[in-house]
């Protein structure tokens, strides 16, 4: 996968300091791009932000999404000409805790990108990364395609689909005669080296092997479409450059996500972890009653994707749990966690050349 088209372009990223924006960022810097980013601070200790220091060899604003008149003065200064936005509040069970919050960051922090981008006639492609969540789940066994109805039921997923609503009216209204490119895009679920996030399979299931501990598994029969994090991050970077070029012929909605044969169970994908890790770990279904709604079946199908931009996952699942367990294991031993990930990054676009 060639990314030469952004050495020296101004990209904007903002949720930089999560787990998928700290991955986003150190590919985009080892491509030679000028990276601005614009988040919240990282609420948690450790995190793959500070740990892998991907603040050096770029610009790291902090501020809040929902805060225009900061955005107004970075999108001045800095005037970018790309964006990926990626700042959200991005946990289920967290949005039934703090539903207004939620939807201020995922609606409103929308809106204000988008009126940014109004206003700024410097970006020439947006990407707005929401979730496979976006849809109404009716739980078919076949996969949902961009144009079934956006109602997502939690919170975070209504949100998410929010957001949606919001680029398609702002398309509409204000760029349909801008050289501007408008798209979002609808990942699976994504896993790799450096998630510390609560209620995330992986992160727990490597908190259990620091701790000694068997891993504790509430949903083991939750069926979710698993990627390797860099899998969709180098689809929206592909998708930012062809729109870039060709507004009309590629901007739209997109999901991403695996083949069938990489949407599993939760406990399937646990036992993956198991495997290979070693070293005896094991897991324990502790199915939760009374817990809070979650989907039970969720796939997608990624036709659209494949036929307009030649994309497809290189990783399966197995690989894909491989990369996390080898960053983990890593972490723990102390070693450079930045090296690895440098090593899964060129290993993966090594992988892909001429073939996306």
């Amino acid at each position: 996968m060639n990314l030469s088209f952004y050495r020296g372009k101004k990209i904007l990223v903002t949720g930089h300091t999560g787990f998928k924006g700290s991955w986003m960022c150190m590919l985009l810097k080892m491509q030679g791009a000028d990276v601005i980013g614009y988040s919240l601070l990282p609420e948690k200790t450790p995190n793959l932000f500070e740990i892998a220091n991907i603040e050096k060899d770029m610009t790291s604003i902090i501020g809040d999404i929902r805060n225009l008149s900061v955005l107004d003065e970075t999108f001045d200064r800095y005037k970018p000409e790309i964006v990926i936005h990626m700042a959200a509040q991005p946990l289920v069970r967290e949005s039934y805790i703090n539903p207004v919050y939620t939807y201020e960051t995922n609606v409103v922090g929308t809106v204000n990108i988008l009126e940014e981008i109004r206003r700024h006639d410097s970006v020439k492609s947006f990407v707005n990364v929401t979730t496979d969540k976006v849809y109404k789940n009716n739980e078919w066994e076949w996969g949902y395609r961009e144009n079934e109805i956006l109602d997502g039921y939690d919170p975070y997923s209504n949100s998410k689909s929010c957001s949606e609503l919001v680029t398609s009216s702002y398309k509409r209204a204000f760029f349909f005669n801008r050289q501007v490119a408008v798209s979002t895009c609808r990942a699976g679920n994504v896993i790799g080296g450096g998630d510390f996030s609560k209620d995330r399979i992986i992160p727990d299931c490597i908190r259990a092997m620091e701790q000694g501990n068997k891993i504790m598994v509430r949903n083991p029969y939750s069926v979710r479409p698993y990627q390797h994090v860099l899998e969709p991050i180098c689809a929206y970077l592909k998708l930012a450059e062809a729109q870039y070029k060709d507004k009309s012929r590629y901007e739209g909605s997109y999901n991403i996500g695996p083949g069938d044969e990489d949407c599993v169970t939760t406990g399937e994908l646990v036992e993956l972890f198991c495997r290979s890790w070693g070293k005896g770990a094991s897991w324990e279904n502790i199915s939760e009653k009374n817990a809070p709604h979650e989907a039970s079946f969720l796939k997608l199908d990624c036709s659209h994707i494949k036929k307009v931009l030649k994309w497809k996952p290189k990783w399966h699942v197995n690989e894909a749990v491989r990369k996390s367990v080898e960053w983990g294991q890593a972490y723990l031993d102390g070693n450079d966690v930045k090296d690895i990930m440098a090593k899964q990054i060129l290993s993966y676009l090594n992988e892909t050349s001429g073939e996306q």
